[in-house]
Formats: structure tokens, C-alpha cells, sequence
């Protein structure tokens, strides 16, 4: 193989949202490097779900399909992609920085005696060798990561770090692999999946999010910005000390220790841009800010800035968008 392999996650025949995140990046780190793109699903019957990649730019997609990876096992999924791996011998190994590739990807990468770079958030190449982004300490520091040693390289990719639009169209074949994997082979036994805490809205799938900080002042001035996001058709999201005052439901909290999102627009209205917040939103596509301080962080990662006071920015944006 010798190129770039996706190992792209799916659950009864769904790949996870941030699937096809990781797969853009294999794209474009495929192109910079010159190197072919493949991709890998595993699972028991996971020739539909493989087929939904056909449409996209790659050499070829790889169904690993076996019945002992109907449910998943780290055991089961590091045998199967070990051999993989060892029959097409790739460069770099690109998986989505998901629950379950953390509970895998070290051990398959220990498995091929390697390790595995977590959480990337960007790529650049430096001599034609891929530099990755690591953030350390919640974000304030940004680390460059190079690999040593012989290939195979594993990365894992943080979600909303790449956007899923950016993948480039093709045509690509899907071929069948049933990896040789016995019973015994399954030291593990498979547990009822686990599950995130069930949440009345879903950030990570809004397309427009307007978001609001300290700049609010308290509470009863929450309706000015849910006006906004109304006549936006958006959702209402914060930053941390708006849920902590318990001004808005913990669910709508966006950064580090709340959602990440990546949605075309987003309008950040009276935050300032602790990094923390910055984390769980710079892969927005479009960035708006609203802060009456010009020197406010926020406006660094911001793609249109207005400095003003919101509670006479947003009721003007209110008017012209009616």
C-alpha cells in the first residue's frame, strides 16, 4: 500500500461523525505528500457502509468483515488491522480521535511496536516529512510532533480539527477482507457500548451556532441573544461561566471540558476567548465576534470582528436580518 490507510469508525452500519473528519485529513496529507489514500471499516456486513465511501477520492476502501467484529473488541480490531496493516504496508495510519480508537489504536500500535500520536489538531511538512499539532495543557501550548523510526506512523485526529466538506470526490473500489481471527483470540467480552450522556441538542450537528459569554451580564439578558439565534435559525450555545452560573443547561457549554463544534457560522457574542473556549470552536468554518474590548482574544481566530457593545450590536443584526 505504502500510502496514507483511514481507519474510519462505524456502528451498525453509521460510520461516527467524525469518520469522514479523519478521512479529510488522510486526504490532504495524502496530497501533500504524494502518497495514495485508503480507507478501512470493520465490522459484519460492512460492505453497505464501506460502499458510502465509494463516492470519495481513494485508491481503495477495505471491508474487514468477520463475525467476531460484529461487536466490537479492541482484541478483534487490533488482530484484523494488524494484519492489514502487515499485508499492505502503509505509511501513515489516520484514525478519529474517538472513544473507541482510544480504547484500540495504543494497543494495535504497540502491537506493530510503534506508538501512537493522540489528539491532532493540524499537519504541516517539513522537508517531506509530516509535523503534527498536539495541544497540551488544555490548549495553551501547541506541541509539533515528529515521528522517528520506521513506518508505520499512527495518529488520531481531534474532532471538528478538519471538516468533513473539504473531502474531495472520485470513485473508488471496495474489496472484501476477512482477516483470519479465532474465538480465542477474543480475551475481552463485549459489554453493553458505551454511551454519552443523553443531551436534549446536539452542538457537534448544528450547522449556525450563536454563542454567548460574560459580555451578557446575567441571566435575564439571555433572551437578547436567543433572538438572534432565532431569527438566525441557529443554536444556542455558551461559554463556560454561563453554564457554570447555571444560566444555560451544561449541554450548550462549547470548549475543553463542554462540546466541540465545527459549524459554518459562529457567532460569538460577548466572549472573549479564554483558550478553553477556543478549543471546543476554532474549526468553525465562518467565526463572528461581538466584544466591546478590541483587544479581546476572541478576535485573533475571528474571520469578521465588531467591536461594540452587544446590546446594541445584536438588536441592529436582529432588525436587518428580518
Amino acid at each position: 500500500m505504502s500510502g496514507v490507510l483511514a481507519v474510519l469508525e462505524q456502528l451498525n452500519g453509521k460510520l461516527h461523525k467524525s469518520a469522514l473528519e479523519a478521512l479529510a485529513a488522510a486526504q490532504q496529507i495524502g496530497a501533500a505528500l504524494n502518497l495514495p489514500v485508503f480507507a478501512a471499516v470493520l465490522g459484519s456486513g460492512v460492505e453497505p457502509v464501506a460502499q458510502t465511501l465509494a463516492g470519495y477520492k481513494l485508491t481503495k476502501i477495505h471491508a474487514i468483515d468477520h463475525e467476531l467484529l460484529r461487536q466490537y473488541t479492541p482484541d478483534g480490531y487490533t488482530v484484523a488491522l494488524k494484519q492489514l496493516i502487515e499485508a499492505h504496508r502503509p505509511r501513515y495510519v489516520i484514525l478519529p480521535h474517538t472513544y473507541q480508537v482510544r480504547d484500540f489504536a495504543p494497543k494495535l500500535a504497540t502491537a506493530l511496536n510503534r506508538v501512537l500520536v493522540g489528539d491532532a489538531i493540524a499537519y504541516r511538512i517539513d522537508n517531506g516529512a509530516l509535523v503534527l499539532v498536539r495541544q497540551l495543557f488544555q490548549g495553551k501550548i501547541n506541541a509539533d510532533v515528529r515521528f522517528a523510526g520506521e513506518p508505520p506512523y499512527f495518529a488520531s485526529i481531534q474532532a471538528g480539527a478538519f471538516r468533513a466538506d473539504t473531502l474531495e470526490a472520485g470513485a473508488a473500489p471496495v474489496e472484501k477482507t476477512i482477516p483470519d481471527l479465532q474465538p480465542a483470540q477474543i480475551r475481552t467480552k463485549p459489554q453493553e457500548p458505551f454511551r454519552e450522556s443523553q443531551r436534549a441538542v446536539d452542538l457537534g450537528a448544528a450547522q449556525i451556532i450563536v454563542s454567548v459569554g460574560r459580555g451578557i451580564k446575567e441571566a435575564g439578558n439571555i433572551p437578547v441573544v436567543q433572538k438572534l439565534a432565532d431569527a438566525l435559525g441557529a443554536e444556542l450555545a455558551a461559554s463556560r461561566p454561563i453554564c457554570d452560573n447555571g444560566w444555560l443547561p451544561m449541554e450548550r457549554q462549547v470548549g475543553s471540558s463542554g462540546q466541540t463544534v465545527a459549524p459554518k457560522l459562529y457567532l460569538a457574542v460577548g466572549i472573549s476567548g479564554a483558550i478553553q473556549h477556543l478549543v471546543g470552536m476554532k474549526g468553525s468554518k465562518t467565526i463572528v465576534a461581538i466584544n466591546k474590548d478590541p483587544e479581546a482574544p476572541i478576535f485573533e481566530v475571528a474571520d469578521y470582528g465588531i467591536v461594540g457593545d452587544l446590546f446594541e450590536v445584536v438588536p441592529a443584526l436582529i432588525a436587518a436580518l428580518k
